[in-house]
């Protein structure tokens, strides 16, 4: 019942309870349950949250998000103080950052009180800031320090690789900055971060006034000033290519976690000296007022709501708004934990939150439009059909493929295949889109040898050619693609395909206005019998008798016919 009442607040919110799980459920399902045993048993909660609302990332947030928005607590006032005693702790930029990360922000978390849950939700939080705003580190990147065991002022500059030296976190020696990239070339999680500064002259590096090493980011901090349940102190520096994501990431670091403080909600400032001599104060924690309208939430949402109860839901979200008394006018203010409301629509948006999506009138739309089915896809439906009555078997296979599917196995160079290329592929099996969907087919083939002969298989799919002509540079073609693999080539099973398709199509076997077809040569099929066929004297595509070398590419051991044409111009 916990759960039901918990899925419901969740889905109120605007949030998804993706899962109930445990840590031993997720290891056998993806390992097996003999790795599973030892595992944890506690019951976990997968929540999925929207990729902007990075106040959600914690417990913390999340839980204050909820009792705000269940009334049970109004939303806190963020403050920034200056420290009771001395001067705020400095950072100080030197020129030399210019050449890697130019810019750096830093807070302080004075008289913080951490607990094992507590410690864990901090280093998990700056985990997920990392994957998602911090763009795996290469935006910016997050070092949190025990201030007691660090002196300030701090300098943030950048030296060679090989005047750098430290004990980095969790290692027992030091090591030079060149040593520590060989040393986490193999390390499964720092491995990732290395390239972001591995070809730059110069390295990013943090010191306090000792010349003790806070970190060099963005890949490790050092061992001297890390954070123990201990610490009571926090000196928090977020060092980046990109201030403004710096300042949020700041601001959410510290207002999730200035609650444990003894003065909770009140985060220490920090100075930050540029190379130019200007000093800025952080974290900057800034509340802003924007006005609009309860017409215009009423009308995008589709409520009819008084200004007052609007006001109330917003405050409900986080938002702390009121009634200006001019007309219906609304004035919201947005807190430094809703880096995400740019706009009048994210207000809006929040608004029907509140209200609740489930409680919002269904109306029937004011326009009315006829839907139709685009012409190529209802060619390709009723192709479909028949080609499964003439006892082929559709296949459906991916858009992408590798460089050699579509080029070197069918026995043609990368270059005269027109084919786009995907500038950063994840696995050598997605490099391209298809320029054909033999390949497909083949592959297919070759993933099913142990099914009984014959294999008749076909495809009514997309590829994708360059094409100058078009705004995107390609441009995405209709073809049909049949493979016939046996003991024996036939050539005459596809080629009866052929003529039963151009039955379906009503083209005549005819030259001229009819289709007719003529010896070819081409790299793919066997010499001597390729055939190009001809619609109205137009070449649409080609069958014939695969290639031996094409065939033992793909791993295949059979002789096999194969048929590929474009359907567009019979549309």
């Amino acid at each position: 019942q916990q759960v039901v009442r918990f899925d419901e607040l969740c889905f109120e919110f605007g949030l998804e309870l993706d899962e109930i799980t445990s840590e031993k459920e997720i290891i056998s399902r993806e390992q097996g349950d003999n790795k599973a045993v030892g595992a944890s048993d506690i019951i976990l909660y997968k929540i999925d949250v929207p990729a902007n609302r990075y106040d959600l990332l914690c417990l913390e947030g999340l839980v204050r998000g909820l009792q705000v928005f269940k009334n049970k607590l109004d939303a806190p006032r963020y403050r920034r103080v200056r420290p009771v005693s001395g001067e705020p702790q400095k950072l100080i930029i030197t020129k030399e950052t210019a050449a890697v990360r130019p810019y750096a922000v830093a807070a302080v978390l004075r008289d913080i009180t951490f607990t094992q849950e507590r410690y864990d939700s901090f280093i998990e939080l700056q985990e997920k800031l990392h994957q998602n705003i911090c763009r795996k580190r290469s935006l910016v990147a997050i070092g949190t320090h025990d201030l007691d065991t660090i002196s300030g002022p701090f300098t943030y500059t950048a030296k060679p690789p090989g005047d750098i030296c430290f004990q980095p976190l969790n290692q027992t020696k030091e090591y030079t900055a060149t040593q520590l990239m060989s040393l986490y070339k193999s390390d499964n999680h720092l491995k990732h971060y290395l390239p972001i500064i591995e070809d730059k002259p110069v390295y990013p590096i943090i010191y306090d006034s000792n010349g003790v090493v806070l970190s060099m980011p963005p890949i490790i901090n050092g061992n001297h000033s890390r954070i123990t349940l201990k610490t009571k102190n926090v000196f928090i520096e977020c060092t980046a290519t990109d201030v403004t994501k710096a300042k949020i990431v700041l601001d959410m670091m510290v207002t999730m976690f200035c609650e444990y403080c003894s003065q909770p909600f009140t985060v220490e400032e920090a100075e930050v000296v540029y190379p130019d001599g200007k000093t800025c104060i952080y974290p900057e924690l800034a509340y802003r007022k924007e006005k609009l309208s309860s017409d215009f939430i009423n009308r995008k949402v589709g409520i009819n709501e008084s200004t007052e109860r609007i006001a109330q839901l917003l405050t409900r979200m986080c938002l702390l708004s009121q009634a200006t008394g001019v007309g219906d006018e609304i004035e919201v203010e947005i807190p430094p934990t809703r880096s995400d409301v740019i706009h009048a629509c994210d207000i809006m948006e929040d608004a029907a939150i509140a209200y609740g999506f489930n409680n919002i009138t269904r109306t029937t739309p004011r326009t009315y439009t006829v839907a139709n089915q685009f012409p190529i896809n209802k060619l390709t439906e009723l192709l479909r059909q028949d080609l499964a009555a003439a006892g082929f078997t559709e296949a459906l296979n991916f858009a992408l493929c590798s460089q050699e599917d579509i080029a070197d196995r069918l026995g043609k160079k990368i270059s005269e295949t027109r084919a786009a290329h995907i500038s950063n592929p994840k696995t050598a099996e997605f490099q391209v889109a298809r320029t054909t969907l033999l390949p497909g087919l083949l592959k297919t083939i070759a993933a099913n040898r142990k099914m009984p002969l014959p294999l008749k298989l076909f495809e009514v799919s997309d590829v994708v050619l360059k094409d100058e002509t078009k705004d995107v540079g390609a441009r995405n073609s209709r073809r049909f693609c049949a493979v016939y693999y046996n003991k024996s080539p036939g050539f005459e099973v596809i080629h009866g395909l052929l003529d039963r398709t151009m039955q379906l199509l009503e083209v005549k076997p005819a030259r001229g206005e009819g289709y007719h077809i003529q010896a070819a040569d081409d790299s793919t099929f066997f010499p001597g019998r390729c055939a190009e066929i001809f619609v109205r004297g137009k070449s649409v595509g080609r069958l014939g008798v695969l290639h031996p070398d094409v065939i033992n590419r793909f791993e295949l051991t059979m002789p096999c016919s194969a048929l590929e044409m474009d359907i567009e111009p019979f549309l």
